[in-house]
């Protein structure tokens, strides 16, 4: 017996060191006003912001993974508490993921119901992998006001694209090679969800005028082709939310994130809780660290 008591307690400890280990990794505690499924029950943002004004030390808390678990009601609720923060200068890692509903599943499902609801949320699985696969992020051009796409995998696009493939732009980021396509312009405008202050879009609209630019597979994000138009606002210092539109309908949610300008910045910025701003900002109220 006792020799049974000393084997199980070093495996009682491994486990203990385990359990805070992964309690070290737990969400933040953001506040969010309630909300139902029907849309007048959303709140104002301006009132979401004003009863719970997000500090620096609550920005630093929230990760690409915590946002990809909310329902979009309090994706939406984080983002409009954000300002747009400064125009980046430098290649971003992306991630994406769709809307979820009140339910937790993907809000097609909940939208459309049923069979139907089941097999377009089975679609939109099968391009999110795709956009997994294909999209590593985005890489801005602050001089110029462009922005480019970095694409990882050329084996579906390839008999899509004009010309020579050995000629298209390359880039090395967190040793990662990437093709870029896709320009798009940048500017400071009003966001689709929140009109009380700017967001910086990336439009596609009229990319043909940007250097570089193919008519395929270029084309296919402007406005001969899905007419996409991005919108980003600055969580922290290289860390942006982002909403993607086509034809100016939402379609889905997406990360930057430069880890260098994070740990180089964010310091600051929590001890201050200012970062330049290139668009305007509105009335925006910000907490202070502990309130």
């Amino acid at each position: 017996m006792i020799k049974s008591n000393q084997s199980v307690f070093p495996l009682a400890l491994v486990l203990t060191a385990v359990a805070l280990l992964t309690g070290c990794e737990k969400d933040p505690d953001i506040k969010f006003l309630p909300y139902g499924e029907a849309y007048n029950s959303k709140p104002n943002f301006a009132e979401v912001e004003y009863k719970h004004p997000l500090s620096a030390e609550d920005l630093q808390k929230i990760t690409p993974k915590y946002l990809s678990k909310l329902p979009q009601e309090e994706i939406d609720q984080i983002y409009a508490r954000l300002s747009a923060g400064p125009i980046p200068n430098t290649a971003f890692n992306g991630d994406l993921f769709f809307p979820r509903g009140v339910s937790g599943d993907l809000r097609v499902e909940e939208i459309i119901g049923g069979f139907k609801g089941f097999a377009a949320r089975f679609k939109l699985k099968k391009v999110r992998l795709l956009g997994k696969i294909l999209w590593k992020g985005k890489v801005f051009y602050r001089d110029q006001m462009v922005l480019r796409n970095r694409i990882n995998d050329l084996r579906i696009l390839s008999p899509l694209i004009d010309g020579d493939l050995s000629t298209l732009q390359k880039m090395e980021f967190d040793d990662e090679k990437t093709w870029l396509l896709f320009p798009a312009k940048l500017y400071c405008g009003q966001s689709l969800i929140d009109s009380r202050r700017e967001s910086i879009i990336i439009d596609y609209a009229f990319s043909d005028g940007i250097e570089g630019y193919r008519e395929m597979p270029d084309a296919l994000a402007g406005r001969r082709g899905f007419k996409i138009r991005d919108e980003i606002r600055m969580i922290r210092p290289g860390f942006y939310l982002g909403r993607a539109y086509m034809d100016r309908a939402f379609i889905l949610n997406f990360t930057l994130y430069n880890e260098e300008i994070d740990k180089r910045e964010t310091p600051e910025f929590i001890k201050t809780n200012k970062v330049n701003e290139d668009c305007f900002t509105g009335t925006r109220y910000i907490a202070k660290a502990g309130s």
